[in-house]
């Protein structure tokens, strides 16, 4: 039995206290990314193209549009955003630079409030620092991760370690693998612990620098640097980057290609950034 007040399971509801941390939120991003050259997008909930994003399709929520073709609600804003600003209003908008305050919604009722900003031919640096001056507009101050999914890939496609090892962190099989460096590899944690690279092999080592150097201009704590890491997007292709309070994730984004595009972005969710407001007031009480 379902009764007259009873919301979806995972779908979300503010009131009160939350809907007005909610709307300061976005309100305070909206302003502060408009102060730095972004223009404000909110695309299409129904989308064609949400497939070619996601490894495990399962998530999507599968409709039909007039003509039985295969539409699905936005469960990732970062493809659309990128083809409708390029293909649809690319002669018309010169902007490079596009933030979107708009939910994802997953199979089957899930329900996410994002903050996300693409910026067209960016990079990582770019995409890292915005989300970490939101983050402090915001007074949050996560735990940030350092990645490079490529070196997971390299991992899969030239030293024998499956991805599905890798995305499950099944550590004791990694480190099972006849590989001399892979010990060193896998306790690499803090900017130290990349000192010296000179035992790995150069495309390893290649790409461990690019995390180091990234780490190394960063004036940022907490910080955690996570070389196995492995986004499960399927357009992420280099640096990458989480930000989590505990378990909750707050933010996460990097560079990626869609359409021989490259580019980076971000996305903050919102949700968590309430909880974690919430959660920081009680404890200042």
């Amino acid at each position: 039995m379902i009764f007259e007040h009873e919301i979806p399971s995972d779908s979300k509801l503010y009131f009160g206290k939350s809907a007005k941390i909610k709307r300061d939120i976005e309100s305070r991003s909206s302003q502060l990314l408009e102060s730095l050259g972004f223009e404000e997008i909110v695309t299409p909930v129904f989308s064609y193209h949400q497939h070619d994003s996601f490894e495990d399709q399962s998530q999507l929520i599968k409709l039909n549009d007039d003509h039985n073709h295969i539409v699905t609600l936005r469960a990732d804003s970062t493809p659309d955003v990128v083809r409708i600003a390029t293909k649809r209003l690319g002669r018309s908008m010169e902007s490079k630079k596009w933030f979107y305050i708009q939910p994802t919604l997953n199979f089957p009722t899930q329900e996410q409030y994002q903050i996300g900003g693409e910026i067209l031919q960016g990079n990582f640096s770019e995409a890292l620092d915005v989300t970490i001056s939101l983050l402090g507009a915001l007074e949050l101050q996560p735990m940030l991760q350092l990645a490079n999914i490529r070196i997971p890939q390299l991992l899969n496609e030239k030293y024998g370690i499956s991805l599905e090892l890798l995305k499950s962190m099944q550590i004791e099989k990694i480190l099972a693998n006849d590989l001399p460096w892979i010990e060193r590899l896998v306790a690499i944690h803090t900017i130290d612990d990349l000192s010296d690279l000179d035992m790995f092999p150069e495309d390893i080592k290649q790409e461990l620098l690019k995390i180091k150097l990234e780490a190394q201009r960063l004036d940022y704590k907490p910080l955690i640097i996570s070389p196995l890491f492995y986004a499960k997007m399927r357009y992420y292709d280099s640096l990458t980057f989480k930000m989590f309070s505990g378990n909750a994730l707050i933010a996460m984004g990097g560079e990626y290609v869609i359409d021989e595009l490259k580019a980076a972005g971000f996305a903050i969710y919102t949700d968590e950034c309430i909880a974690m407001k919430i959660r920081i007031n009680e404890e200042n009480k």
